[in-house]
């Protein structure tokens, strides 16, 4: 799937190639992937830039894929961004980001939220449409088959998806 420039096919190669500590080859399938438009492989380039792993450090480099993670539906790359602009005291942008990601399902998100409306950052009514929105976005995602399957990999006994 490689070869027909999947760009799924070449994330999942460029993780594998991270996890083995292969940051050459794992940056350009990331990056073929991510040239292609996909969320995930943006994502992914946006850690290398950030440890510097595979390439040098550049925070603006970073930024970049996570803001094009984030276009791209990216809850992590949401958050991740939200903690940034928090970090830069943008704190109103940063509690934007984690509405949506919160909405995404991000749980993250959603604690990030909540801590800020303790602090009272975040209103009652903001906290608690994104309370809505995450637990919507959770049961949206829940089935059977999934419950199973999760189920089933705690105890080591899917071998195959026809087991579930």
């Amino acid at each position: 799937r490689v070869k027909a420039n999947d760009p799924d096919a070449m994330l999942q190669l460029g993780v594998r190639r991270y996890e083995v500590g292969d940051y050459d080859d794992a940056f350009a399938y990331a990056k073929k992937a991510a040239d292609l438009g996909h969320a995930g492989a943006h994502f992914l380039q946006a850690i290398f830039y950030h440890e510097g792993q595979g390439v040098e450090k550049d925070e603006k480099k970073e930024v970049y894929h996570l803001e094009q993670a984030a276009i791209g539906g990216h809850p992590k790359a949401r958050y991740n961004l939200g903690v940034k602009e928090e970090e830069n005291g943008r704190r109103g942008r940063a509690v934007k980001h984690w509405i949506i990601a919160a909405a995404l399902g991000h749980d993250g998100s959603l604690d990030a939220l909540k801590d800020r409306y303790k602090d009272g950052l975040v209103s009652k009514e903001d906290f608690a449409a994104a309370l809505r929105s995450h637990q919507a976005a959770v049961e949206a995602t829940k089935s059977l088959q999934r419950e199973a399957a999760e189920e089933a990999a705690k105890y080591g006994k899917v071998t195959k998806l026809s087991d579930v």
